[in-house]
């Protein structure tokens, strides 16, 4: 019996209106983006911190995740071919050889990357308002598996990082690429980033009074890299130098990450137990 896989091959391009390209991608990136925001005002008026903050924020925390991810995708998959075209590294455009301009969009965006750039925009909006970053990172925390998810969402839409092939009944054939049913790694992980957010908004409902100080920062971490580590398994490759490597440089650089995030955990229980210990004394 010849199992029915699902076919899948949707336009990535949503609408073309004089050369202006809306496509599935930059509307699922941004509704993660519209979504988390929602979720972080809830928590912000909770917390009894400022309308005025969570603007500032906002706008810091874009620009970092766009700027890191699309920066650590150049520079970490594709570093030869980015340091020879630098502009198309930070416009969404494409200079081909015979000349031209071709808008093609931010296709090439790292997760990691997004990450790094996350961390110093808090690190700029701490400075800059005189928040605490420790409370400012957990409340982040707390959405990060939200904004993630409609990413891989988006990667699912593009049939891109795609899936190794598989007997499995739910493989997709991404048409795009080939006629294999594969794996969806993307939409794996999107279950998985889901079920993250879900937990630890639990959390945070639940058990604020003693997750505090960088604690909900560094789970969400370690829970998120060590899910994209062990997902990469299933995933093909994404650029040619990674064949014959035994981890990815997906996996590579979330090793960094899950320790952090472990050194975070440990770090906030730990500071918030001191803390309630002297208040105690008091």
């Amino acid at each position: 019996m010849e199992l029915s896989y699902i076919h899948w091959n949707p336009d990535p391009e949503i609408i073309n209106v004089l050369g202006l390209s809306l496509r599935y991608y930059g509307l699922l990136f941004v509704s993660g983006l519209v979504l988390s925001l929602a979720v972080l005002r809830k928590l912000f008026r909770r917390e009894d911190i400022s309308a005025d903050k969570l603007e500032k924020l906002s706008i810091y925390g874009f620009v970092g995740i766009l700027a890191g991810a699309r920066l650590g995708h150049c520079l970490f998959y594709e570093p030869t071919y980015y340091l020879a075209h630098p502009l198309e590294m930070i416009l969404p455009l494409k200079f081909p050889e015979g000349g031209g301009i071709e808008f093609v969009g931010y296709r090439g965006l790292a997760s990691h990357g997004g990450a790094l750039g996350l961390i110093i925009a808090l690190l700029v909006y701490a400075r800059k308002t005189g928040e605490s970053l420790l409370k400012t990172i957990d409340l982040i925390a707390v959405v990060a598996g939200l904004g993630a998810g409609f990413i891989r969402l988006a990667n699912l839409m593009n049939s891109e990082i795609i899936g190794m092939p598989t007997q499995k009944p739910w493989g997709f054939v991404f048409e795009r690429v080939d006629q294999l049913p594969r794996h969806p790694a993307q939409l794996y992980e999107a279950l998985v980033y889901f079920l993250i957010f879900g937990m630890t908004l639990l959390l945070y409902y639940r058990k604020r009074a003693v997750l505090q100080n960088g604690f909900l920062f560094g789970w969400t971490l370690t829970l998120i890299f060590t899910a994209r580590f062990f997902i990469e398994f299933i995933k093909e490759r994404q650029v040619a130098f990674e064949e014959g490597m035994r981890l990815d440089m997906g996996q590579i650089l979330s090793i960094p990450y899950i320790l952090v995030g472990l050194g975070f955990m440990i770090y906030g229980w730990r500071k918030t137990r001191q803390l309630k210990a002297l208040s105690s004394l008091v």
